[in-house]
């Protein structure tokens, strides 16, 4: 394996991230610390407990998937697209480093810049609303799995889009309205029977659901049916990723 095709790939990609430090992190914890005042504090204090749990710590893992999601995609297609904007890409595809090893250094500098992004949003919570964590074990790991998944699929995005707009279109237009409707703000149990069915057609149910188990031991879904069907997603793009360096398809043309 060609580590120093990673490394550098991975170091240029991190350094990108400190120099828009403000876009790359303090936006969207500013943006998630708006949440918790506004759903945390104040709506939060004057609802119920959820399956034992006060609102405001129960939106956690939600708000925290909203946020993960969203960057992890966001990362990690900014960072193949601009090689395929600036024509650098066939210098990438011409060196000596396997397709594996340029997924490795852009799809690792993209999680790794999510799961920094992880542990302010946790930090920031805390502020506004106290939390435990029943199982920090399986929330890291399911932190990991969920940011390396998710940079793998805003990587195929990268690898797709034409245009500046189309880097947006998923993560606005598909990504952020399944989170909202994937129980980020609500259990899925408080919905009619019919809509509970519905709801488990929706892939985010169950990342929102297995992390929200990683806190509180509750969960809308099994936690190893959410392991699972995360995995799985992992394992599509991975396939998806190997048949488009192998045929060239949108970086040949």
């Amino acid at each position: 394996m060609n580590l120093h095709a990673i490394r550098a790939i991975y170091r240029f990609e991190m350094a990108r991230t400190f120099r828009t430090i403000t876009q790359s992190i303090a936006s969207p914890v500013l943006s998630t610390a708006l949440y918790f005042i506004v759903f945390g504090a104040a709506i939060g204090s004057r609802m119920g407990d959820i399956d034992g749990v006060s609102y405001g710590a129960f939106i956690i893992p939600g708000l925290l998937m909203l946020s993960l999601l969203s960057e992890s995609i966001s990362n990690a297609s900014f960072g193949i697209y601009m090689p395929k904007w600036a024509g650098t890409i066939y210098e990438l595809l011409s060196a000596p480093v396997s397709w594996f090893e340029v997924v490795i250094g852009y799809v690792g500098a993209a999680a790794t810049k999510s799961l920094m992004l992880g542990v302010l949003i946790l930090v920031t919570a805390r502020v506004f609303v106290p939390y435990e964590i029943a199982h920090p074990v399986w929330m890291i790991g399911f932190l990991v799995l969920t940011a390396v998944t998710f940079s793998l699929f805003g990587f195929i995005i990268g690898l797709w889009a034409d245009d500046f707009q189309k880097l947006q279109v998923i993560p606005l237009m598909v990504v952020t309205p399944l989170t909202f409707l994937g129980g980020a703000f609500y259990s899925i149990g408080m919905l009619p029977p019919f809509w509970q069915k519905v709801t488990l057609f929706n892939p985010v149910v169950y990342l929102i659901s297995g992390f929200r188990w990683s806190f509180y031991g509750t969960a809308d879904v099994g936690i190893v049916t959410s392991t699972a069907m995360t995995f799985g997603f992992l394992v599509l793009c991975l396939a998806f990723v190997w048949w488009v360096f192998r045929t060239g398809w949108k970086l040949r043309n």
